[in-house]
């Protein structure tokens, strides 16, 4: 059974607000994100000090929503401007890593605006789609992995079978069978009795990135179960190990906090409470 305290502190973990003040970013009229305020500073003040914006120039307009402050980003070639703004950000230092795999841009209905690169997402505290599959063996013990020591976020850290973002070019299906065989060497038509159990919405601080991040992220979660003889192999480099353990070990290691926010939320819903 887990603790209803660590619930209760796992459900404040994934849902927290931004630890600095941030710009609201508006794409096309659509209120989409947001920008640490020392982050939007600097990124007006330097676009419009040189010429890395042309021929988007003035690539960022100051406003107000609400009686807070926005960063704009408007015109006919929107796609243009998001790809111009991806690059701008590169170009000061703001991001990590460099992906060159889009991710949508959705206004407030879902209705999408474009596409950016997905190493600016967190930036801009743009809303992302994830993928998680809770896996079981036949006899109901828990697939997990451990993710490698290598990754940007949560390196080292405890996950479900299968966890993975949802980029511009795939739907959720699409993404969950490639992600499933990139991470852990599965077809989706190996395993017994997929379903899709629920979404969760993650909304929190990244807190170690060049760019002060945050994280708005809705996680479709699945599960099925492993048939005997069948066994997770990662394929992309991105796990570090598999194992299957028992109910009592899996909560064990929960409490401990060895799993991420996401998997954590997962799991708990998994076993039958929410945090």
């Amino acid at each position: 059974m887990l603790d209803a305290q660590w619930l209760s502190e796992l459900g404040q973990q994934a849902n927290r607000p931004p630890a600095h003040p941030r710009h609201a970013l508006v794409v096309g009229g659509c209120a989409v994100g947001s920008v640490d305020a020392r982050v939007a500073e600097r990124l007006w003040h330097e676009l419009n000090a040189c010429d890395s914006a042309q021929p988007f120039a003035p690539l960022l307009k100051r406003g107000l929503a609400q009686c807070q402050p926005t960063l704009c980003l408007d015109g006919r070639d929107l796609q243009g401007r998001l790809d111009a703004l991806a690059l701008s950000l590169r170009e000061l230092g703001l991001t990590r890593t460099w992906r060159n795999e889009s991710l949508a841009v959705q206004g407030p209905q879902g209705e999408r605006l474009g596409t950016i690169e997905r190493g600016v997402v967190r930036i801009l505290g743009l809303a992302t789609r994830a993928v998680h599959l809770v896996g079981r063996s036949p006899e109901g013990h828990h697939w997990v992995q451990q993710r490698s020591h290598d990754k940007d976020n949560d390196p080292g850290q405890w996950d479900t079978l299968m966890g993975g973002m949802v980029p511009a070019t795939d739907s959720v299906d699409q993404a969950l069978a490639r992600e499933t065989w990139e991470e852990a060497g599965l077809r989706i038509d190996q395993l017994h009795g997929l379903r899709h159990r629920g979404c969760i919405r993650l909304q929190k601080p990244l807190l170690h990135t060049p760019g002060q991040g945050y994280v708005v992220e809705d996680v479709d979660w699945f599960e099925a179960v492993v048939p005997q003889g069948l066994e997770p192999v990662n394929q992309d480099g991105e796990v570090d190990h598999f194992e299957c353990i028992d109910e009592p070990e899996l909560i064990g290691r929960l409490h401990a906090g060895l799993f991420t926010a996401e998997a954590a939320m997962i799991l708990a819903a998994a076993l039958g409470h929410s945090a």
